[in-house]
């Protein structure tokens, strides 16, 4: 199952100036908004968070359900493998519950807007 996302970095910043870290903690657990920093100062990489958003957002697409009392935000989980690529992952309990064996992520940002593509593979019957 894919689903893909797009989402303006404009709109993210926007949210950031009016909601601060109290905004993201909304949509990001706490090891993803420490991804979101640039480098080690406070400063937030906006078109990061917008990855993220697009990420989340394209994960419940690809689930069916979009965002919702079946698959909240901080139901899924965003991180980082050991050469810097997106990995995707939901709690155990919602793996089990829509039946995924494994997620793939793409996450790109050009021109101001952030898209992102999940692919959700659905575990073998045996």
């Amino acid at each position: 199952m894919l689903g893909i996302d797009i989402v303006s970095i404009e709109r993210m910043q926007r949210l950031v100036e009016r909601f601060g870290i109290k905004g993201l903690r909304r949509f990001l657990s706490a090891d993803e908004i420490n991804l979101c920093y640039k480098d080690s100062s406070k400063a937030f990489n906006i078109s990061r968070i917008a990855g993220f958003w697009a990420a989340k957002e394209a994960c419940a697409k690809a689930l069916g359900v979009g965002i919702c009392k079946e698959l909240s935000f901080l139901d899924m989980t965003i991180s980082k493998d050991s050469k810097n690529a997106p990995l995707m992952n939901l709690t155990q309990s919602k793996m089990r519950e829509f039946g995924i064996d494994e997620i793939a992520l793409s996450i790109s940002h050009d021109g101001g807007f952030a898209i992102a593509a999940v692919l959700c593979k659905r575990c073998e019957k045996a």
